[in-house]
Parts: structure tokens; sequence; C-alpha cells
């Protein structure tokens, strides 16, 4: 993302798992870690709404990690369909983020699984706040979130998304009563509106 990420190597469960991390300027508030897209369909950890979400964090006072899923980059192992990559992720977190507050974001199918992760997580971690953009509803099962969480929990959607149908988001959002922050005009990548993402998503941080 700039100059200044680190990128590494860490242990995971099918092998290596390359890792990238920005920090803040200043303190840190705690660790955000984030999941990219499909990983069969080019989805990476430099993903542009990936990235997006990382300077989001990062512009509040949060170290971002961003990671690729088994069998990408120089991630070792291959696609499991979201099992193995809910694993990766949890090993993402016990490895850079082992305590504090944490934060969880992803963008489509890693929506998808950065949900699992809360799900896993609720009641283990201080769980500050979820990002979920472009969740694969209509693809995977996306976990419901823990009623405390609701309130800490973005959803954002574009309204032309034609990977996955808003309505598919909305029917999954509906029996939580969980608000749904919908784009005008936006596809599933926010061409031309990651500005305004990066804004949406700053500020629920601060909120």
């Amino acid at each position: 993302m700039n100059a200044h990420t680190e990128h590494l190597l860490q242990v995971g469960p099918s092998g290596q798992l390359e890792v990238a991390i920005d920090r803040p300027a200043g303190s840190s508030r705690g660790m955000a870690v984030i999941a990219h897209p499909h990983p069969l369909h080019g989805g990476t950890l430099t993903n542009k709404v990936v990235q997006t979400l990382a300077r989001a964090f990062v512009l509040c006072g949060w170290t971002a990690v961003r990671f690729n899923f088994r069998g990408v980059g120089a991630s070792e192992g291959v696609y499991d369909e979201g099992r193995g990559e809910l694993q990766d992720m949890l090993a993402v977190v016990r490895s850079q983020a082992p305590d504090g507050p944490l934060c969880l974001a992803g963008f489509s199918f890693g929506g998808f699984v950065a949900s699992q992760a809360v799900a896993a997580l609720h009641g283990q971690r201080d769980i500050q706040k979820v990002v979920l953009v472009g969740p694969a509803t209509s693809r995977f099962g996306v976990a419901v979130i823990p009623d405390e969480l609701r309130l800490r929990t973005l959803v954002i959607h574009g309204e032309h998304d034609d990977t996955v149908p808003l309505q598919s988001v909305m029917d999954w959002a509906r029996p939580q009563a969980l608000p749904v922050l919908v784009v005008p005009g936006g596809g599933h990548f926010f061409h031309g509106q990651l500005p305004l993402l990066r804004e949406l998503v700053q500020r629920h941080l601060v909120a």
C-alpha cells in the first residue's frame, strides 16, 4: 500500500501465509485484520477495496493486517471453499493480533470469511469494529452477527452490484435488523467510488 508496508511470512494451517502490515503514524489503537476476495477469481491482499479498507483503518489509528489466503501469492496450500480460509484468518489473528482491541473486516468472499471469524472469536476477544464490504451472501454462508456487535458492524453494498445482488444482502440482514449502507450506483468493486468507501469506513471507525 505504501513504502512502509511490512511484508512477512508466517506459519499457517497449510504452510506459510503471506502477510502485509501497515502501521499508523502514532500509537496504535489495536489491530485490524482484513480478508480479500475470492482466491479463484483474482482476489489478493493487493485488491483495491482491501487496500482502501487498510488505508481507512491506518488513518483512524489502527494497525492494518492484510494477508493472502492459502494458494494465493506466496501463501502455501490450495483453495478450500472457505473452511481452510477461515482457519487462515484465525491463524493470522493469533499470530499478528494475539491480544488487545481487534477489528475484523473483509470484502466479498473475504466478508464471508470475516463474518465466520467474528462468530468464532466472539466472547474470546475484544472485537471493536466489524466492516463487511459486498459480503458474498448469495454464494456463501455469511454468519449472523452477534447481537452485541451489530451496532459496531458496518455493512456496505453497491446498489448495482451484479456479483452479489443487493437483495441477497438485504435478505441476510433483515432477520438481524442489521443496517446496510447502500452506495447509489455502486458496483461490486466500487469503481470510481473508493474515496467515498474509505470515508464511510472512517466515519464508522471514529463513531
